[in-house]
């Protein structure tokens, strides 16, 4: 959910550094796992930034696999965006021996040719969230297909547009591999459907609030007619929603976007932003877990089309990627729901 952040109910949903500073670990509680050296399996899980609240959410439901499993885990990543420092953190990892690393990417191409060379060494890759080459990976953790996430957004930017107006999406960045195939299925479902409505422009935020309100307010002075602001990674949607409600155009500018509920509750109940789109972030973080340590010890393979992740029980897997359920929509009438 770097940046950005691309939804079924969730019990507990989405919702998340330097290479200086010591990985933080997670200490197991139950029978130690190990692999077949008798050692205790120890997983790398890196999010695309430590302080996005999205992968803290992740975090939570990666301990908790992690606590069941008996396994080591090391937590770490750039404290912002920033693929250079993925790289040296696997390259960290590497050296260290991790027995398998699951990641989500801020840039595909980037980071691919470090996990390339951990694969050579026999640590099991596993991403999350947003993918590397498929030839650098063993498995995709999928939130939703990025389908159901294009489709989800459009759908409710029209519904509330009333299919028709100009709208403006702030994404995370320009390269980052999941929001750019989110807005691939925003466009075909634009083109198919909504012949009325247009996407004026495309900006990014770097994955911070402050950013995307700045440009949140710049959209506001360049498009007079822009009717909604659809914000595709965590941070922008309260950045979005802040600067529509000092610009005084709450209700007239309408928001929507991918996000924590508890980030964006006041907003939605205030009615700056309308609609949260989001999937079970901590759930996320659980089941990559899961599926990490499942194909370090070999237990999950290629080929498998289904796949059982602890209480999440059985989960369908489509070639590569393994499905986390759908996307779900939040707003005024259900936000107080949830709590993350």
């Amino acid at each position: 959910m770097n940046r950005f952040v691309p939804l079924l109910l969730m019990a507990g949903l989405l919702f998340a550094a330097g290479c200086s500073k010591a990985p933080e670990t997670a200490a197991p509680a139950g029978p130690a796992s190990t692999g077949g050296s008798g050692k205790k399996l120890t997983l790398g899980f890196m999010p695309k930034s430590k302080g996005n609240a999205y992968f803290i959410s992740c975090k939570q439901g990666a301990d908790e696999a992690a606590k069941e499993l008996g396994v080591e885990l090391l937590f770490d990543g750039p404290t912002d965006p920033d693929p250079a420092k993925q790289n040296e953190i696997v390259e960290n990892w590497i050296t260290q021996g991790v027995d398998a690393i699951a990641v989500a990417c801020e840039n595909k191409d980037g980071i691919s040719t470090a996990l390339r060379k951990a694969k050579q060494k026999g640590i099991k890759i596993v991403t999350f969230d947003s993918d590397a080459a498929t030839d650098a990976r063993e498995f995709f953790v999928n939130q939703a297909t990025p389908e159901g996430i294009g489709y989800a957004l459009m759908d409710e930017a029209a519904r509330l547009t009333g299919e028709a107006g100009d709208f403006a999406i702030i994404t995370a960045s320009l390269t980052a591999a999941n929001m750019n195939e989110w807005r691939k299925h925003i466009d075909a479902r634009l083109a198919a459907k909504y012949p009325k409505m247009k996407l004026v422009t495309v900006r990014p935020c770097d994955d911070m609030k402050d950013k995307a309100q700045s440009e949140a307010t710049a959209l506001l002075s360049a498009y007079p007619n822009l009717k909604l602001i659809m914000a595709i990674c965590s941070p922008a949607v309260p950045g979005a929603a802040e600067a529509v409600k000092q610009a005084g155009k709450t209700g007239t500018v309408k928001v929507i976007g991918l996000g924590l509920p508890n980030e964006n509750r006041r907003y939605v109940k205030e009615g700056v932003t309308q609609s949260v789109i989001l999937w079970k972030t901590v759930d996320l973080g659980y089941l990559t877990i899961q599926a990490t340590y499942a194909v370090a010890k070999g237990e999950l393979k290629a080929g498998a089309t289904t796949f059982k992740a602890g209480r999440l029980g059985a989960m369908e897997i489509q070639g590569d990627n393994i499905l986390l359920g759908k996307p779900f929509v939040f707003n005024k009438d259900n936000i107080d729901q949830f709590d993350f």
